[in-house]
């Protein structure tokens, strides 16, 4: 193995980490309330027209638009669920319906209007206004969606509204594809858990537990596996194991130090290796690859930069296996509030806090790859080019939120 990393640039280990994966194939059918966050597996086709039949959206009266500025009388009172005799057509001259919201509107009125909107209205009569629009406050049948209509498209992530429509279509069962299977580990001897003691010489592992919340809050579900050894057999061994899943992804023990095994291990175990290595900062020693049928992403073990590279690398590449059409960035545009200088010659990735239009820079920029505390004081990234060398307060930037929905077009996220 090269003692010495080759740092591809940002934007070609971008499209290699997509090249990785494929759509996966496999799914299942699930309750319509366990499909939250899954992906659609099949187009999903109108099977009912929406709304199924001419309605009300007042509560008011139902008119021939033909009668407006004059007095009717009102024929009866057609109440939401009401059907057979009560929604017929037999409105005679000077007449209207006297009609709640969400019923059907007989085919011999045209438009709605108001009850507050009308004139001397008693039990049994009222005056039209002269200003009402044919057509007005009348949800015709199919003006939403027409029965045979593409409601959903493979590949889109379900969220409540999706929910809604389905519900309304009366669709309880529907195909997804199936979870991928994601296993999480950290490398380090000095690392500890949570659960135990930790003295001054040791740390936690904070990095596996923050990577398997943002993978959940993504939408995925990951399995965290413990920690690789330090020691070059026994990584070899530990990796062997982990074949099964569908992705694996690391933190540590991928740079050139004397006791970095990670990256060796997993040659061994047969890994060919995409890209080792990314000019960008933070974040440079990030390796991708695939062992067999497992998508490997070794990231950096400094917490800031792991979840940084999460952000940026992972969640896109996990999307596109995982079925979804929108993978790439999307990205916000916003005013900088504050100058701040950047290194020149590599992309530089910044953190920041972005609200109500405005992007400003998390501790003037300068904050260590270790950091914690930097991660939960910000909700957004600033992507640099490579010649950046200074942002200019007022200047408009482009901002990746950490919530951002994902897009199925690639857009420029560079500043």
């Amino acid at each position: 193995m090269s003692n010495k990393l080759t740092y591809l640039e940002f934007d070609e280990a971008v499209k290699r980490s997509l090249e990785l994966v494929n759509a996966t194939t496999l799914t299942q059918i699930v309750p319509l309330l366990d499909s939250l966050g899954k992906v659609v597996a099949q187009d999903i086709i109108c099977q009912k027209n929406l709304p199924s039949f001419n309605n009300s959206a007042m509560d008011g009266f139902a008119f021939n638009h033909d009668d407006i500025g004059k007095t009717l009388n009102i024929k009866r009172v057609i109440y939401a669920g009401d059907k057979d005799k009560k929604i017929q057509a037999d409105l005679k001259e000077g007449e209207c319906y006297k009609i709640m919201t969400g019923a059907q509107v007989p085919n011999d009125a045209d438009t709605i209007v108001p009850i507050e909107n009308c004139i001397d209205v008693t039990k049994s009569s009222l005056t039209l206004p002269i200003d009402i629009k044919k057509g007005s406050n009348l949800r015709l049948k199919g003006e939403e969606q027409t029965r045979g209509n593409i409601l959903f498209k493979k590949g889109e992530i379900i969220d409540s509204s999706h929910i809604a429509l389905l519900a309304s279509q009366g669709i309880v069962m529907l195909e997804v594809f199936k979870d991928i299977s994601i296993a999480v580990l950290s490398t380090g001897d000095e690392l500890k858990e949570p659960w135990q003691t930790s003295n001054e010489d040791e740390i936690y592992n904070c990095n596996s537990y923050a990577l398997v919340a943002l993978l959940k809050e993504k939408g995925f579900n990951a399995t965290y596996s413990g920690v690789i050894p330090d020691n070059l057999e026994s990584s070899k061994k530990f990796i062997s194991n982990l074949k099964n899943y569908d992705v694996v992804i690391t933190t540590g023990g991928i740079s050139m130090g004397d006791a970095d095994f990670v990256a060796q291990a997993f040659l061994e175990n047969g890994l060919e290796t995409s890209f080792h290595g990314v000019n960008v900062k933070p974040g440079r020693p990030i390796m991708m690859g695939n062992m067999g049928k497992t998508t490997v992403m070794s990231l950096p073990g400094n917490p800031l930069t792991a979840m940084v590279n999460m952000h940026l690398f992972a969640i896109p590449v996990l999307k596109k296996l995982q079925g979804s059409n929108c993978f790439y960035h999307d990205v916000i545009k916003a005013t900088n509030q504050e100058n701040f200088k950047t290194k020149q010659g590599r992309v530089n990735v910044v953190l920041g806090t972005c609200e109500n239009g405005g992007f400003k820079v998390t501790r003037n920029n300068k904050y260590g790859s270790g950091m914690i505390t930097a991660l939960y004081e910000s909700n957004a990234l600033l992507v640099t080019n490579s010649d950046t060398k200074n942002i200019e307060c007022n200047q408009e930037v482009g901002v990746i939120k950490f919530n951002n929905k994902l897009l199925e077009k690639e857009i420029d996220i560079f500043n």
